[in-house]
């Protein structure tokens, strides 16, 4: 086998690659910047959700080479868009390796885990085979939100509601999802602002529920000043306001601040209102419980996070919410 080297170029769904001397590692923030970030947040930043090595070849055969971890990991093939199969690397291990593949040109698209940081070394394809980083010719969605966005529990890295959407659309995702950190920070507003895209969306609020972080006084004004913060770059881009799914103990029960669910969905729909009053032709609110509503309670194996079907059930149902 010949051994490709990569370059970022070959990278998607990271907002940047730092180079080092391992490899390649994607970051979902800046990498340079990473001081003006909470390290809780920094953290979740630093694990590869929604990133991909996305090529073109006609190789049969395919290596990802990454640096050894600490824990296991999966990789998901992806050919023209359809889920192919899983490699599982065990704690230590470096090489994944995907066979049987067809051998004609086609879109290879490697899945990095969701879970774990992930720094790339190398891809090796056959000998005398070619491949070649993907063009970038897709709709470019952007999407924010919390761990039910990043789905750790999804059954692996390329089944993610995210990543089932993107490759149902045909759009070439980023997904800021950050377990436990979703918290309408202003210097997140400003890197959503700063990246291409097409399409962006932000799933608001179960994080903020959870850490008691915002209040009836404060949420609000999150909400309507990060939305300002995008459109300084991205006046006319659709953007969706998602509030929180269904979650049976936070719907009525209040938090620290005072907030529950039923607060917050009204206090985005409310946000909503406002902005596209103000002129703002391009805003859409979409209710959490169209997507994971109570119907689905059975999916929630901690009454917060959906399962692995869960998510792939929040896929289908978002299909029809979110469009360009």
């Amino acid at each position: 086998m010949q051994t490709i080297e990569l370059t970022e170029a070959w990278l998607r769904g990271a907002v940047s690659v730092e180079a080092n001397e391992a490899g390649l590692r994607p970051w979902r923030l800046p990498h340079h910047q990473l001081d003006l970030f909470f390290p809780e947040l920094v953290d979740k930043a630093g694990e590869a959700a929604g990133v991909r090595v996305a090529f073109a070849s006609d190789s049969a055969t395919v290596e990802l080479q990454v640096t050894a971890a600490d824990q296991d990991r999966q990789f998901d093939l992806v050919i023209d868009d359809e889920f192919v199969s899983t490699g599982t690397l065990a704690a230590g291990e470096e090489r994944c390796l995907f066979t049987g593949l067809p051998a004609r040109m086609k879109r290879v698209e490697l899945y990095l885990s969701q879970q774990a940081a992930v720094t790339v070394k190398a891809l090796k394809i056959d000998d005398g085979a070619s491949a070649s980083p993907l063009p970038n010719d897709r709709p470019r969605w952007v999407t924010y939100g919390s761990s039910i966005t990043q789905c750790v529990a999804a059954e692996s890295p390329a089944q993610t509601w995210p990543a089932i959407v993107a490759r149902s659309k045909g759009w070439d995702l980023t997904c800021m999802g950050y377990g436990g950190q979703c918290h309408l920070e202003p210097m997140v507003a400003r890197v959503i602002r700063d990246l291409p895209a097409d399409l962006i969306s932000m799933c608001l609020g179960i994080n903020v529920m959870g850490r008691g972080s915002l209040n009836i006084r404060t949420f609000r004004s999150a909400v309507i000043g990060m939305v300002s913060i995008i459109r300084e770059k991205h006046p006319n881009t659709p953007l969706f306001l998602i509030s929180p799914i269904y979650c049976p103990h936070r719907e009525t029960d209040e938090n620290t601040a005072g907030m529950n669910l039923v607060t917050m969905r009204d206090e985005i729909r409310e946000a909503v209102r406002v902005l596209t009053s103000y002129g703002d032709e391009h805003l859409t609110y979409v209710d959490g419980l169209e997507v994971f509503g109570q119907a689905f309670a059975d999916k929630l194996p901690d009454n917060l996070h959906p399962n692995a079907e869960g998510y792939k059930i929040m896929a289908d149902r978002m299909l029809n919410q979110i469009t360009l």
